[in-house]
Order: C-alpha cells, then sequence, then structure tokens
C-alpha cells in the first residue's frame, strides 16, 4: 500500500519530462532506490520501495531538453565523491569539472540520460 507524500492540499508529485521512459525510468529507479508503481505510453510512476514518499513521475515528451532546469533534483549524501561515481555508473553526466563550494555546501551538478539536470550534494558537516 502506498503512503503519498501529503501537502496542503492534497499529494505531492515531482514530474520530469524524458525522451525515453524506459532508459529514465531504469536510471532513476536505481538512482533513487525506487520502484515501478504504474505507467502508459506516456507517463512511468516511481515511488520510494517503502511505499512513503513523493512520487517521481515521468512524462515523455517530444522534444529535447533545452537550457538550464528551473527546477531540479538534490541527492544529499555524506561521500560525495562516491555518490558522483554511482550515479554516473548508472548513466549520469558530470556537468561541473570541479565541485561548486558555497556556504559550506559542496556539490556537483550532473545530468540524467535525458539531459534534466539534478545536483549530488555533500552534507556541510561530513
Amino acid at each position: 500500500m502506498r503512503t503519498p507524500q501529503r501537502y496542503l492540499r492534497g499529494e505531492l508529485v515531482v514530474v520530469v519530462d524524458v525522451e525515453d521512459l524506459e532508459r529514465s525510468a531504469e536510471f532513476w529507479a536505481a538512482a533513487l532506490g525506487y520502484v515501478r508503481a504504474g505507467e502508459s505510453d506516456v507517463y512511468l510512476s516511481l515511488v520510494p520501495s517503502d511505499g512513503v514518499g513523493i512520487e517521481v513521475l515521468l512524462q515523455k515528451v517530444p522534444d529535447r531538453k533545452r537550457g538550464k532546469n528551473r527546477v531540479h533534483l538534490d541527492l544529499r549524501t555524506a561521500d560525495l565523491k562516491a555518490e558522483v561515481a554511482r550515479v554516473r555508473a548508472l548513466g549520469a553526466r558530470l556537468v561541473t569539472e570541479e565541485p561548486v563550494v558555497e556556504a559550506g555546501w559542496v556539490w556537483h551538478v550532473l545530468a540524467d540520460p535525458d539531459g534534466n539536470e539534478f545536483c549530488v550534494l555533500q552534507l556541510p558537516s561530513s
């Protein structure tokens, strides 16, 4: 049974535009540790394996991403180098050659197989 992530008036879902549903589902399911919860020709839903938390809904779009994302996912970790290596092995592409350092945070910007940017951040206390 799934328990959705609630917000003030309903359920919170993050939607990611992709060109290839299957490729993106494989990448994001492995990167997040999520499982498939349903799919159609245009949508594929990924949820936490324990059923609690934010759903990621992949939406097939006809054109490739252009320009910088206005919204992105952050993967926060205690080991930046290891997590960057892990998601790169899954198919992510490194966007920033050198890590960004700001206000105690250290991170890299990466892109998923469809070019959608996301960040891997190391916690300030790590």
